[in-house]
């Protein structure tokens, strides 16, 4: 059984739907007032350039504020295209040849680049509007008990009313939660690496691989960790990409010649997302409530679950000392697995393939609908409950699949409370 806390020395007692906005309690005085201004940096609202203050907005954007998208620093909620309500999911598209962005990246769509803005400023148009609908997909536990599960289908409009052609690959993307983020990007290289088995070695049917990606400032191929597909290297590039593509706000990262933000300000939001409290699991008071959650355990275990959901990660030398060698529970291995056809987007990311996904931590989990009732799990939000986001793993995660719908109701009972617990 896991005995090490959920963050390490970064873990707090808290599962209130403010649980990601804390703090990590370790932080040293100059942490914590770097944390604080970060706090205030991820909250701005931008606004249409020429404002006095957070100007930059747009022309095209998908939302106004970090915050925006990740409410209370948890997961998004499945909206994107609407005409009155800004876009807390998003669309990113390529071409299936061409010339790539940057070496093995993503090749962009003329003037829509790599990711679809639905919003724009006073006085500009959205590149597209996107009509999101749900489509209903029976299915049955071995028990003979029915679940419907539901997966998305876009209608894409160019800005001429004509349908975004097929050849473009798409991709819809629900924003994640940015807890743990720092003690994930200070694991080492060798540590992820040691856990990818790429050619299914072993013969457990899981052959989690590394994605490598471009390093904008270090001009090479590196370790992919962060996004869906672990697309991006680091917390700095991913912000600085966020700030541009989600919002249209240029940031110094790069040559910083036409930054719309300073240093200190952009240093600030990239530190906030590395220096959250992670919530330790919970613990009821109730000994049958307990004893549920510890068979759900040795279910996940049995399941095979633990195959790409690590449980236990080191963090080794790193920037900050608040997030130095810190031994943390967040469930993921941060390689990409094949998740097979239904999860599928078709859209490769460097490395990752269209069947391919980064496999997602679990710490939090079980607060998601607490930070944000109605959000979604898995990349695009299909999922409403945990139980459909296992219902949906194919590919590697076709045998755990299978394993927890030939489950006994009362074991798929435990197995959820455990997930709930993290």
């Amino acid at each position: 059984m896991l005995t090490v806390a959920s963050g390490g020395d970064l873990s707090i007692v808290d599962r209130t739907s403010h649980a990601f906005t804390k703090p990590a309690p370790n932080l040293n005085a100059d942490e914590l007032d770097l944390h604080l201004e970060g706090d205030l940096a991820f909250d701005a609202q931008f606004v249409s350039p020429g404002a006095p203050r957070n100007a930059g907005l747009g022309p095209g954007f998908n939302n106004n504020a970090c915050a925006a998208c990740h409410i209370r620093n948890g997961r998004g909620m499945p909206v994107v295209g609407h005409p009155s309500l800004r876009s807390s999911m998003l669309v990113r598209v390529s071409l299936p040849e061409g010339e790539p962005l940057v070496p093995g990246g993503a090749v962009p769509v003329g003037e829509l680049g790599v990711q679809l803005q639905d919003h724009a400023i006073g006085g500009a148009e959205p590149e597209v509007s996107i009509d999101l609908q749900w489509e209903r997909v029976p299915g049955s536990y071995a028990d003979g008990t029915p679940y419907e599960l539901r997966r998305p289908k876009m209608t894409i409009l160019l800005a001429d009313g004509t349908e975004l052609p097929d050849e473009v690959q798409r991709s819809l993307r629900q924003s994640p939660p940015i807890v743990g983020l720092g003690l994930l990007e200070a694991v080492p290289e060798a540590t992820i690496l040691a856990m990818a088995d790429p050619d299914d070695a072993d013969g457990d049917g899981i052959s989690g691989r590394p994605n490598r990606v471009w390093d904008a400032r270090a001009q090479r191929a590196v370790l992919g960790r962060f996004g869906h597909k672990a697309n991006e290297p680091n917390l700095t590039q991913q912000t600085a990409d966020a700030f541009v593509n989600d919002m249209g706000v240029l940031t110094p990262y790069g040559d910083g010649a036409h930054a719309e933000i300073d240093a200190a300000f952009f240093e600030a939001t990239v530190f906030y997302t590395q220096s959250l409290a992670i919530p330790e699991r919970f613990v009821p008071a109730e000994p049958e409530r307990r004893e549920a959650i510890a068979r759900g355990e040795v279910l996940f275990e049995e399941l095979n679950c633990v195959g790409c959901h690590v449980s236990e990660l080191e963090s080794g030398p790193a920037d900050y000392p608040s997030l130095a060698h810190q031994r943390f529970a967040p469930y993921t291995d941060l390689l990409l697995h094949d998740m097979g056809e239904e999860l599928a987007d078709g859209r490769p990311d460097f490395e990752a393939t269209g069947r391919e996904w980064r496999t997602a931590p679990l710490w939090g989990l079980g607060l998601a609908q607490t930070v944000l009732p109605g959000s979604g799990y898995l990349h695009d939000g299909r999922a409403r409950t945990i139980a459909e986001a296992i219902l949906w793993h194919g590919g590697e995660a076709e045998a755990s699949r299978e394993g927890f719908r030939h489950l006994s109701k009362a074991e798929r009972d435990d197995l959820l409370a455990f997930l709930r617990s993290l």
